[in-house]
């Protein structure tokens, strides 16, 4: 195990975290109808099924970002969603609270397919095909979303900072996934433009944008 196997997995790691806030909001509201009792039983399962599904979701993910320009395709995907990281203004509110422990964890695994598509794609990304790295993050960074969820959402909140930290690592993700395909590649090697320079435009691209038009709803906000 180098250096870059470590870095992979503290990125997979940094991922899983930053990208389950929403995650945990799910659960806590398909939850909260239930008697704590049974509440936390449909958080334990509702997770555990629901990684199992990311899980799988991220070996298709990895096989098919094999394919040729499906990587660059993927990175520019995930580049948008990093964009989308910083201004979504969509909440949760669509789902519903569930009196029965089996509805729960049927809308947490659901939520959590249909919501964690940018998280596959991005683990899929940071792993560069690596099974061992997709399953240690997820091993080390499921306990602590499932104990410390809460805390994360708090901080969050508290210091909307760290979404921008946030964004700037699925940004580099996306931009590593772009520049592996050879025509990127190699265009940025004619011009003489280096990666990690490539990597930097498109990381202040993304926060500088994603911070403006936060300004920008937070004027008309308190306009209206």
């Amino acid at each position: 195990m180098n250096s870059d196997f470590f870095v992979a997995l503290l990125t997979v790691i940094g991922i899983d975290l930053i990208l389950g806030g929403d995650n945990a909001i799910v659960v806590a509201m398909a939850c909260r109808k239930l008697p704590p009792p049974l509440r936390n039983k449909a958080i334990i399962i509702g997770i555990a099924f629901a990684i199992l599904a990311r899980g799988f979701l991220t070996i298709i993910a990895l096989h098919l970002l094999s394919i040729p320009y499906l990587m660059g395709i993927g990175g520019i995907l995930l580049f948008w969603i990093s964009y989308r990281l910083l201004t979504s203004t969509e909440g949760e509110q669509n789902i519903k609270g569930s009196v029965t422990i089996f509805a729960a964890i049927k809308t947490i695994v659901i939520a959590d397919i249909v919501m964690g598509f940018d998280n596959v794609l991005a683990v899929a990304g940071a792993a560069k095909g690596d099974m061992l790295i997709v399953f240690l993050g997820l091993l080390i960074s499921v306990p602590i979303l499932i104990w410390g969820s809460k805390i994360i959402l708090f901080l969050m909140k508290r210091f909307p900072f760290i979404l921008y930290i946030g964004a700037g690592i699925l940004t580099l993700t996306a931009s590593t996934m772009i520049t592996h395909e050879p025509m990127v590649y190699f265009f940025l090697a004619d011009t003489g433009i280096p990666p990690l320079l490539f990597s930097i435009i498109l990381i202040i691209a993304v926060i500088v944008a994603g911070w403006l038009r936060n300004r920008v709803q937070d004027i008309t906000y308190i306009r209206y």
